[in-house]
């Protein structure tokens, strides 16, 4: 392996987290307090004009004219999935390969989901397979298809409006964006969230537009469907007690609105030293002979790589929620890089699929290769915009001892 510029043992971090929000914190403190207090001084804690501004911010930053905050990321998708037409008895389509809400999401919404692999170079829902599942077995009542943009690079939109355009005829589906992990993330420069007829994004205090809290927003191209949302999150009330539906309580506090709205002028900065990190941990890899990438056609185009990079889409504007990479003998890498304070997660260890609430489908071992297999490789690396290129070092020259 090629030696590569790193810190010296000597001089090497004492701890690599794998996220420090208290970096950022420190930058914005004074900001975020004095937000905090407006709102205090306002007395109005739930929904209310911090919240009303924080949607046309975030309308604006999308591309998607209506914006509705609600209290969590899996808030935003039961309403996104509501508000596109699911409803008990339908069916949608969806990655095996992600966080339990996109699919726990779809059963709330009282729909069947319909697990199908993802794409081998990406890791989102290959559109390939989607396609021949809506052909050859047909779901009972197919009603939308919720592709989840995994770890902050959107899934392939070109395909899915292709798809809905074949079926259109025979069947009314709608595109569901699971935008939880892509804020600011771009398909051929139309923003995550404008994609579908709806979207969720999730404000989660590890995503990289984060609360101090729970939170999270749907966007939607359409006003009438803003509307829906609007009442469903608010107990299904047009106005005070009266309810035309059953909704829930989902709305979003003013604290957390107010929080947001100091940090969104950042994210596009965030979200750029986030893709410079990622093209040093590029580089770093390459220069020690660590890598290969894994591609959709082919798998790795080189299999005596220990470590391989996630196929990057050039449709795609990549915010790098997450760093991850596929390792070979991944645990015990994992462990590895603990004993050494290195932070790292894995995302995700057991595909939807496999999960015991999900049994009642009749999936086992087997039927979604690429999702398993992944499930034993990935592994994501520290990634946070306040990460410094000596901490992206160190974290490469420990995995090239690992393998040496």
């Amino acid at each position: 392996m090629n030696p590569i510029s790193t810190p010296s043992r000597s001089t090497a971090p004492e701890s690599v987290p794998l996220l420090d929000l208290r970096r950022q914190y420190n930058a914005i403190r004074e900001e975020v307090l004095a937000a905090i207090a407006r709102v205090c001084d306002s007395q109005s804690f739930i929904l209310g004009p911090e919240v009303e501004a924080l949607e046309r911010e975030i309308g604006a930053l999308t591309g998607a004219p209506c914006a509705v905050g609600c209290a969590s990321g899996t808030e935003a998708l039961w309403l996104a999935l509501v508000a596109a037409g699911v409803k008990p008895g339908d069916s949608v389509i969806t990655t095996a390969f992600s966080f339990f809400a996109s699919a726990s999401a779809i059963v709330r919404a009282g729909a069947m989901p319909v697990f199908v692999d993802v794409d081998a170079g990406t890791l989102n829902l290959d559109a390939t397979l989607v396609d021949r599942q809506l052909r050859t077995r047909r779901p009972e009542n197919v009603r939308a298809i919720l592709p989840v943009h995994l770890y902050g690079q959107c899934a392939n939109m070109d395909q899915f409006d292709h798809l809905v355009k074949d079926f259109a005829q025979e069947l009314k589906i709608a595109i569901v964006e699971d935008a939880a992990q892509a804020i600011g993330a771009e398909w051929n420069g139309r923003g995550a969230g404008s994609l579908g007829a709806t979207a969720a994004f999730s404000f989660y205090p590890t995503k990289n537009l984060s609360a101090y809290g729970d939170a999270g927003i749907v966007t939607t191209t359409c006003p009438q469907l803003a509307e829906h949302m609007r009442q469903l999150r608010n107990h299904g009330s047009p106005r005070r007690y009266y309810h035309d539906e059953f909704g829930w309580n989902g709305r979003m506090d003013a604290i957390q609105a107010a929080v947001l709205r100091v940090k969104l002028p950042h994210i596009a900065d965030w979200n750029h030293s986030r893709r410079q990190h990622a093209a040093t941990y590029d580089r770093l890899f390459a220069s020690a002979g660590l890598t290969a990438i894994h591609t959709s056609n082919q798998g790795s185009n080189d299999r005596a790589a220990p470590v391989r990079l996630l196929e990057r889409s050039p449709q795609a504007k990549h915010v790098f929620h997450q760093y991850v990479i596929r390792a070979r003998r991944r645990d015990d890498l994992r462990n590895f890089l603990a004993e050494r304070k290195i932070g790292s997660e894995i995302y995700y260890p057991l595909p939807l699929h496999l999960q015991p609430a999900f049994a009642y489908l009749g999936l086992k071992a087997g039927d979604l290769p690429v999702s398993e297999q992944a499930a034993t490789e990935v592994l994501a690396l520290p990634m946070f915009p306040e990460l410094t290129e000596a901490e992206i070092g160190w974290v490469v020259e420990s995995i090239a001892e690992f393998y040496s």
